[in-house]
């Protein structure tokens, strides 16, 4: 099975819930227009680590959300994108595509107690080495539902063969 984004999640403040869209426009070193990390209000925008975009396992929520009987669906992650058919804990360290815009992952996104005050949600342990990834928008481009996730084989293991499907 193949790696896709399967949501695109963006909100404009740092508590509002984010809302789903279709697509978005991906601005390298800022993050998603319209959202509040490229406009500089998240709740973490003020630290020195870029946070530019926020990713998040499908199979991941419904885990959580199945184990811990309790509601919590991929907004309330408040993750940027929804993954599917990627374990994005191995994407640390690694440029990866998603449609046309390159990413390289930075770590692990883990769950905060911002997240579990802001859902209502117990979310602490559950998501413990489950709450995404942060990664860096290397280039600007459109991000759309159901764009391709792939990695970029590294230059050493694969020379001019490009970016390797997951």
């Amino acid at each position: 099975m193949n790696a896709f984004l399967a949501g695109i999640y963006i909100s404009p403040t740092a508590t509002a819930l984010p809302t789903a869209v279709g697509s978005v426009r991906a601005l390298s070193g800022r993050g998603l227009d319209g959202d509040r990390y490229a406009m500089g209000c998240g709740t973490f925008s003020n630290r020195p680590e870029r946070r530019d975009v926020t990713l998040i396992e499908a199979e991941e929520i419904e885990r959580f959300s199945r184990e811990s009987m309790q509601p919590f669906d991929a907004a309330m992650s408040r993750r940027n994108l929804l993954t599917f058919g990627v374990r994005l804990n191995d994407l640390v360290g690694h440029e990866f595509m998603v449609g046309t815009v390159r990413m390289r992952g930075v770590r692990l996104c883990e769950p905060c107690t911002h997240l579990e005050r802001v859902t209502g949600v117990p979310i602490l342990a559950g998501l413990v080495h489950r709450g995404g990834l942060y990664a860096e928008i290397l280039d600007d481009g459109e991000l759309a539902v159901g764009d391709a996730i792939s990695v970029i084989a590294r230059a050493e293991e694969q020379k001019s063969e490009g970016p390797q499907a997951i």
